[in-house]
């Protein structure tokens, strides 16, 4: 089987090198072999996945597809440019193999393997640094992806909507774990646990969980496992994100100024007329507003965490008013603390003399 399956390989490379040379004289750079027959992961229905690379527009025309009958195996003949090389080397994405381990078969000139050798160098290179802020950012970019599903997931009931949407959850969850292990996928599918497996950072029970997803067999059970891999899936992003955050400064008058009077010239008011009114969504908005802000700070300075939210009591405005006013009386204190005083003024004519002095 494997000897025929290589037969049919190479007569394939050749069919493709001499229709080139009629169609596009010159426009193929390199073929590579990668995928099951590179990694030895040959069934016998697999295909050959080929990098076929050119260097110009008239290259296209060597893509086809086709089913081969007599051994009922379909083929994608595709080709790829040198742009699409250059982005997979950016690595925003761990499908990379085909730049990363394709085994050149076919080459036209030995400067286009140079030029993907430097490609593959600048990777190794990116790869080998140690995991960095920068890093975790891309691997959250993916992680945004599967909340973006899962959400899809959690708000249809149909359930062939909220597997199409759980595919998307696991492709995504892969992407994420790999991105935030610093690697990408060398095999197939099929290998796709293993390979997994093998990732220091990821949830317990990763591939376990993700099983359990495909054998969910209603929509109940399907999104309660969903639910269980987002939980653990944020956890490993939030300890990841523990080990690069970058050290706080410390909470001085130079990064705090201002930030007092903004809160409550944003705020104060809505709160207050929330209260009046009975707008329990003014308050809600309010207090989200202002946890975003103190979220913002807080990120950047060393100071206290505080739980905005947890002081609404939507049968309460009153009590939500003064909690709003107690956060920012407690904010007041580090304020004060890092040598700041709250500009304040008995009307608005001394606040113009004193801004125009």
């Amino acid at each position: 089987m494997i000897k025929a399956a290589k037969e049919r390989n190479d007569a394939l490379i050749r069919a493709i090198l001499e229709k080139e040379k009629t169609l596009c004289p010159g426009a193929v750079a390199l073929i590579g072999i990668y995928g099951s027959f590179l990694t030895g992961d040959i069934q016998p229905l697999s295909d050959l996945d080929l990098l076929i690379l050119i260097g110009d527009e008239r290259g296209w025309q060597l893509g086809t597809t086709f089913i081969q009958d007599d051994v009922g195996i379909g083929h994608d003949i595709y080709c790829t440019s040198w742009e699409s090389l250059r982005e997979d080397a950016r690595y925003e994405h761990p499908h990379i193999s085909k730049l990363m381990d394709s085994k050149i078969v076919y080459c036209q000139d030995q400067k286009h393997m140079d030029q993907l050798e430097a490609l593959r160098t600048e990777v190794r290179k990116k790869l080998a640094e140690p995991f960095g802020e920068e890093d975790y950012q891309k691997a959250e970019k993916t992680l945004k992806e599967v909340k973006c599903c899962y959400a899809n997931a959690m708000a249809s009931e149909n359930l062939s909507e909220i597997r199409r949407e759980a595919g998307g959850v696991l492709y995504y969850t892969e992407c994420a774990v790999a991105m935030l292990n610093k690697t990408y996928f060398h095999k197939g599918v099929r290998r796709r646990y293993e390979e997994l497996s093998a990732m220091e950072k990821r949830p317990s029970g990763l591939c376990e969980r993700m099983e359990a997803i495909v054998g969910a067999g209603t929509a109940e059970k399907l999104k309660n496992q969903l639910t269980l891999l987002m939980k653990e899936l944020t956890a490993c992003f939030a300890e990841a994100k523990q080990a690069v955050r970058p050290e706080k400064e410390p909470a001085s008058a130079e990064n705090l100024r201002g930030t007092y009077e903004e809160m409550f010239s944003n705020w104060h008011g809505k709160m207050v007329l929330a209260e009046e009114t009975g707008d329990r969504h003014l308050a809600f908005m309010t207090l989200e507003s202002l946890n975003a802000m103190m979220e913002d700070i807080g990120g950047e300075c060393d100071i206290p965490s505080y739980d905005v939210l947890d002081v609404y009591d939507p049968t309460d405005l009153t009590k939500t008013r003064q909690g709003f006013d107690r956060i920012l009386q407690e904010y007041l204190r580090e304020y004060q603390k890092a040598g700041l005083n709250v500009k304040r003024f008995p009307d608005i004519d001394s606040f113009i003399k004193d801004y125009l002095a």
